[in-house]
């Protein structure tokens, strides 16, 4: 009850001090009818504090999320759920839902009377520019009488995460050969992703089910021939995230980072959908396996959270790559490399394994000088050339080059002679200014 008393509006205080007064009046005067007034004005703020006091406790809030997974850019709808567990109605009802500012500014909406036993939602809309996981919540409530006498607030502690993903573009299906790796007694003549086991034959050995006899194999070898079912060759892919921060440049949702993490996120859904099984590596030491259990989820969780950081390397990078070694594909995302570090990264080159670099150069993310900006090409063009020396397949990204557009050259990497005589034919000329 005190706690409802020191939430009486201006009104219910005006209610108060004018009832004092007029029953010092009525005290001083004799005059009953007065004293009638000054008890109704007194009691009315009384009663509406012990109303909304006693209602304040039996209300019970729920929270959801539709999607609580959203790309960047994307809007979720958030849905409110209010109950009235007490005998009395509620009076107005004002709501406020906290939430951080890359969600824009807190949502405050109006819930009418609250009937005995009911329940009422209210919805609103969110949009996220920037990945991220955010906590939506906690719902602050402000209840009022029906006279507007007395406003409690009330705070409910549970909250939701609302997961913005990176913008994920959709992909055209190209052939990279050598991507292939994987275990079984045979390798199939036209390697693809089915989905199914491989069917073979061969000769009966006791214990073997009988049903599982292939007739046809047998007419034709003339002894006893069984099917056996064989592991099927499985697709694997490796996707590499350069997360240096001196490797990229600019800043917010437009830097070459925000790139970089985009087609990562880009590359890997549309490789998990061909049937791959993914790994996604970064030089921090996040080693993320994208399973069939456990699908894109985790991964596009992490890419959410992902941030530049200083103390990545690329020797770092390579070592927690080759950690565990696959084989199959291995598409790296990159920042700005030096010619050395393009060396280094010819380590993960082996035989049996396709290597493709989309190669940012985040350079062309600024706004340099001439001379500057020749400079930086052509350290860029050196690093470009000692990847593709080495086996790698090299796309180059300038600012404002989309993924979808540059995704059919990861099946060519402009890994032509006439490209690699040009590029060097720049490097030379480059050095010799």
């Amino acid at each position: 009850m005190r706690e409802a008393l020191r939430g009486l509006t201006t009104r219910g205080r005006s209610f108060l001090a004018a009832g004092a007064a007029a029953l010092l009046c009525a005290l001083a005067l004799g005059e009953k009818d007065l004293m009638r007034v000054a008890v109704l004005l007194v009691a009315l703020p009384l009663m509406a504090a012990m109303y909304v006091g006693r209602a304040r406790y039996k209300l019970a809030c729920t929270r959801s999320l539709d999607p609580y997974r959203v790309q960047a850019g994307g809007s979720a709808r958030v849905l409110l759920r209010l109950q009235n567990m007490s005998r009395l109605p509620t009076g107005t009802l004002l709501l406020e839902d906290r939430l951080p500012y890359a969600l824009g500014s807190r949502p405050r909406l109006v819930l009418e009377r609250l009937g005995a036993q009911q329940a009422s939602s209210v919805a609103y809309t969110v949009r996220a520019e920037l990945r991220g996981r955010y906590e939506v919540g906690p719902l602050t409530l402000r209840m009022t009488d029906p006279f507007g006498l007395c406003e409690l607030t009330r705070s409910f502690p549970s909250a939701d995460k609302l997961t913005v993903i990176p913008n994920v573009s959709p992909l055209q299906l190209v052939r990279l050969a050598g991507e292939y790796s994987g275990t079984g007694d045979s390798r199939a003549r036209s390697v693809a992703v089915h989905g199914e086991d491989d069917a073979a034959t061969r000769e009966y050995r006791r214990g073997d089910d009988l049903r599982r006899v292939h007739w046809r194999s047998t007419a034709r070898v003339g002894e006893l021939m069984v099917r056996r079912e064989e592991q099927p060759w499985e697709s694997r892919a490796t996707v590499l995230l350069d997360t240096r921060l001196g490797a990229h440049r600019g800043e917010g949702p437009t830097a070459s980072f925000e790139w970089a993490v985009s087609a990562s996120a880009s590359i890997a859904v549309h490789l998990r959908q061909a049937g791959y099984r993914l790994r996604l590596v970064t030089d921090t030491g996040a080693d993320i396996d994208a399973t069939e259990g456990v699908g894109d989820g985790m991964l596009l969780d992490h890419l959410a959270e992902v941030k530049a950081t200083p103390r990545g390397d690329v020797t770092s990078l390579v070592e927690h790559t080759r950690r565990r070694a696959d084989g199959g594909l291995i598409i790296a995302v990159l920042g700005l490399l030096s010619a050395e570090e393009a060396r280094l990264l010819s380590a993960l080159r082996s035989s049996g394994t396709t290597c493709v670099a989309f190669f940012l150069d985040a350079s062309t993310w600024l706004n340099l000088p001439v001379q500057a900006r020749e400079a930086a090409e052509h350290e860029h063009a050196s690093a470009a050339l000692s990847l593709m020396q080495s086996g790698w397949r090299v796309v180059r990204v300038k600012h404002g080059d989309q993924l979808p557009t540059l995704w059919p050259q990861a099946a060519r990497g402009q890994q032509g002679f006439a490209v690699r005589a040009a590029m060097a034919e720049t490097v030379t000329m480059g050095g010799g200014r």
